[in-house]
């Protein structure tokens, strides 16, 4: 079907839920897309962050062949290898101690809040279950993790929310400790705020936090749905902070395109989430998991990570090249960059990048975001950039 045939069949049969992109991805390979009418774009959005080691990866498409002839699906009231082998890889690599497998970032952070409230609750008894998250921050569009996030935007038409939550300045210590008292939790961030503007957190200020988590016996929940699985460099970006948080989520690139999330506690929580108090249908299916652990086999390797920071480093430096006044600054890690331009030539600007060839996000007000597959080749970024020069 042309991309006008499959327009109007939308606006007949689906709900009007997102501001797409006048393009019809048909099929990629690597880094590249292709649109049903044959027009090919270097991709620096890989899905949001979720198909982290590119289209047509054969060692993901082999592992989910022949995990989907084998067995796709069997309620968790059985027990079976593919998501036990994904909980021991993710486990092993963080030092952490046990995994819930679920099957988004937002049902990942919510599993997280489950987990701080029902530890205070064992330790404290009622009372103690607010959690403090900070502004800018997004964790997901259940009722609870909209409430969750630090954005006044998200937070309309759907009233009443989960209460519970109270959001902090970012890089902001004196402001986390106001906003905490003795009816606190946990504390629940990004290390770089993805959906909120690309914005990386200080190092001093997340070793601050842990240690003010540690003092009062606060859970440090840190989300990285977006930032996990070698977006920034390292398997997670928390482990460039110097920090051991008690909590970490993940989703996106965990499973390199098919739907997967998980809540990874630390050993001094692992066992607070018992049988009955949390369930999910399709978390931790055999097919999700052997895509995490085809994933994992190639991002989770050493040469591979320092691969993603070095690739990082040469994308900023040749979007520096681009010195024409409309890039503001470009800020992240990693892969995860934000390019910050005037809010009102933004839309301009990523609608002329993907005229030329090449797929952007936006975030924040001023921000074109870009989160390429991992797998992106040196050659792919210089052909981006020379169409970005066009543009820029």
């Amino acid at each position: 079907m042309t991309y006008q045939e499959l327009k109007q069949e939308e606006a007949q049969y689906v709900m009007n839920t997102y501001g797409r992109f006048p393009i019809a991805i048909d099929h990629g390979e690597g880094a590249i897309l292709w649109d049903v009418e044959g027009k090919r774009y270097v991709d620096l959005t890989s899905g949001i962050g979720v198909c982290s080691v590119g289209y047509n990866n054969e060692t993901v498409v082999s592992a989910i062949r022949e995990q989907a002839a084998k067995l796709m699906h069997i309620s968790n009231l059985f027990l079976t290898e593919p998501m036990v082998q994904t909980a021991k890889t993710l486990v092993t690599a963080c030092g952490m101690g046990k995994v819930f497998f679920a099957n988004s970032g937002a049902e990942a952070n919510e599993g997280a809040i489950k987990l701080a409230r029902k530890y205070s609750y064992d330790k404290y008894g009622e009372g103690r279950s607010k959690i403090v998250t900070l502004y800018n921050s997004f964790h997901g569009r259940t009722i609870t993790t909209l409430k969750a996030t630090g954005q006044d935007k998200f937070h309309q038409y759907f009233f009443p929310f989960t209460e519970g939550f109270v959001n902090a300045k970012a890089n902001d210590m004196e402001d986390v400790k106001a906003k905490t008292d003795d009816a606190t939790c946990a504390i629940m961030m990004e290390m770089v705020q993805g959906e909120g503007g690309v914005l990386p957190l200080d190092v001093e200020f997340v070793q601050a936090v842990e240690t003010f988590c540690r003092e009062r016996d606060l859970l440090l929940i840190i989300d990285e749905v977006q930032t996990g699985i070698g977006r920034t460099g390292s398997l997670f970006a928390y482990q460039q902070y110097g920090i051991q948080p008690d909590v970490v989520t993940m989703a996106k690139g965990l499973g390199g395109g098919v739907p997967i999330g998980a809540v990874m506690a630390a050993k001094s929580c692992e066992s607070v989430l018992t049988p009955g108090t949390h369930a999910t249908t399709f978390g931790g299916t055999p097919l999700c998991c052997a895509a995490a652990n085809a994933v994992l086999s190639i991002v989770n390797q050493p040469e591979f990570l320092e691969e993603v920071k070095k690739k990082g480093e040469y994308l900023r430096k040749r979007l520096e090249e681009i010195s024409t006044g409309k890039i503001i600054q470009i800020r992240g890690m990693g892969l995860m960059l934000g390019v910050v331009v005037k809010e009102e030539e933004r839309a301009a600007l990523a609608a002329a990048c993907m005229e030329r060839g090449v797929l952007v996000l936006t975030a924040g007000k001023d921000v074109i975001r870009l989160l390429p597959p991992l797998t992106i080749t040196y050659e792919e970024i210089d052909e981006a950039i020379e169409a970005w020069k066009g543009v820029f």
